[in-house]
């Protein structure tokens, strides 16, 4: 390992079961659905509220609102009730609870973490520096989320976590988002259904349109067009996904950091959003936002995504355009570079590469950027979240994996006005998987996805054998001295 001296601060995120969220608990057959709410409609009202108390009385006190879930759970399999007689809320909430399961969001893993400074600096002593820290959360079924932590860094660079209690809640959805229609168009050529029957769909939509603009559109065609072929179906199916894997959520201000989840919504992140990587993104007219990279999975394909924010509270979600998003590890540069936006990317899962767009949604040409060059990382090399900007150039955190697939934590540092020339990479590996933290769900790894400069020290987080997470900070000299040999 470099000799380059690590401060090791007394942190430890680790997995919480207790903290869960209600998920929907609806099984596939039609019959089942039906012969569970018909149980439920065979009590009578007395026993409905006795049962109902009952489940209260169990779970209430696990969520911040457990009531809202349970309803929306009812309203799912609603469409299977066989009665036209009014229901009671609480009659609603037993059947909403029937098809309802607590999700133990972190009971496997907390790891894979990335931060940055937080949007809200006010009351923070000079010197000092409020951050937002963004976690994977993965629990039951491998599922993975990103959870949030909030901290201070003090002028000393000691660094502390604010408390967080059990509770956690996922965002409510927009139900009708806004969306743009050239990428729209660019997305459905790039999925190979550039054709009459999406061009019957889109012609008459806005540049800018709402969802319920698109689906009278899609049901005026569906109407219009005979005979349906497949290929119509599957076109106007293509939409829908596409529409749904881009949206719009939000989070009441009143909730800690800490409690603010966000879990899969659309189907291609079904099975987990994966290593979020966050920015914070100031354009060249002094505007600043936050973007994160991430990867959707659905259990069998990955797609990276992009999130966008200014205030933790509202997100955007949205799919990324062009040839060239693929594979994983996409890393946004926290500026544009001469008038362009740039990207870390790992087009063939072993090099690391970097892209230039003047759109920060569409991107392809990548240029090689560096190779394995060290024992340690010759299986393959990575980005560890975005370039950090210092006056001697782009630093780079870099993970390498190498023999029994260890891997290890290194770091470049790239030209500051052409960042396809690297000036400088570490022999030896930064941080290595050591002791205990080498046992863990996946052994042997050690890996971030986003580090900051506080001073002149880099904060770097890292997650142990994905399934908990330290932090340790680095003196950005010796480490530039280091790179500059």
């Amino acid at each position: 390992m470099s000799q380059i001296h690590l401060r090791l601060h007394k942190i430890a995120l680790v997995p919480e079961s207790a903290r869960v969220i209600l998920r929907p608990f609806i099984p596939t057959s039609t019959h089942r659905i039906t012969t569970i709410i018909g149980r439920a409609l065979a009590l009578s009202e007395e026993e409905t509220v006795r049962d109902l108390n009952a489940v209260l009385k169990d779970f209430d006190d696990r969520h911040v609102d457990i009531e809202s879930p349970l309803l929306a759970n009812f309203e799912k399999v609603s469409p299977h009730l066989f009665t036209e007689r009014p229901l009671s809320k609480a009659r609603k909430l037993l059947i909403g609870a029937l098809f309802s399961g607590e999700y133990a969001l972190e009971s496997a893993a907390l790891f894979n973490p990335s931060i940055v400074p937080h949007p809200d600096q006010e009351g923070v002593s000079k010197g000092a520096l409020r951050f937002i820290m963004s976690l994977r959360a993965t629990g039951e079924g491998h599922i993975s989320s990103i959870e949030f932590r909030t901290g201070l860094i003090d002028p000393e660079g000691e660094i502390r976590l604010d408390p967080i209690s059990r509770f956690v809640t996922v965002p409510e959805l927009s139900p009708n988002p806004s969306y743009k229609k050239t990428p729209f168009v660019v997305k459905l050529h790039e999925m190979g259904f550039d054709n009459g029957a999406s061009a019957a769909v889109m012609e008459p939509l806005g540049e800018g349109f709402t969802r319920s603009e698109l689906y009278q559109s899609l049901l005026r065609i569906r109407r219009e067009t005979l005979p349906v072929t497949q290929g119509l179906t599957n076109t106007l199916s293509c939409i829908q996904w596409l529409a749904d894997s881009n949206y719009e959520m939000h989070f009441s201000p009143k909730l800690p950091m800490s409690e603010r989840i966000i879990f899969p919504v659309s189907a291609n992140e079904s099975n987990g959003i994966e290593d979020a990587r966050f920015v914070r993104f100031t354009d060249d007219d002094g505007t600043v936002n936050y973007f994160a990279t991430y990867t959707a999975y659905n259990g069998h394909a990955i797609l990276p995504q992009l999130i966008e924010t200014h205030d933790f509270l509202n997100f955007r979600v949205l799919t990324l355009n062009g040839a060239d998003v693929q594979n994983k590890g996409m890393a946004l540069f926290p500026r544009r570079i001469n008038g362009c936006y740039a990207m870390l990317s790992r087009q063939d899962d072993e090099n690391l590469f970097i892209m230039y767009s003047d759109n920060s949604h569409y991107w392809s040409d990548p240029k090689m950027l560096m190779h394995p060059a060290e024992i340690w990382e010759s299986v393959k090399i990575g980005n560890c979240g975005s370039p950090l900007e210092t006056e001697a150039g782009w630093l780079v955190i870099t993970h390498g994996v190498g023999p029994l697939r260890k891997y290890c934590i290194g770091a470049a540092l790239l030209d500051l006005n052409d960042p396809t020339r690297v000036i400088g990479r570490l022999r030896e590996p930064l941080l290595m998987p050591e002791g205990n933290g080498r046992e863990g769900y996946v052994p042997n790894v050690v890996y971030s996805c986003g580090s900051l400069i506080h001073g002149r020290e880099l904060i770097l987080p890292y997650a142990m054998s994905d399934r908990a997470t330290a932090i340790v900070s680095v003196s950005l000299d010796e480490l530039l001295s280091e790179l500059h040999r």
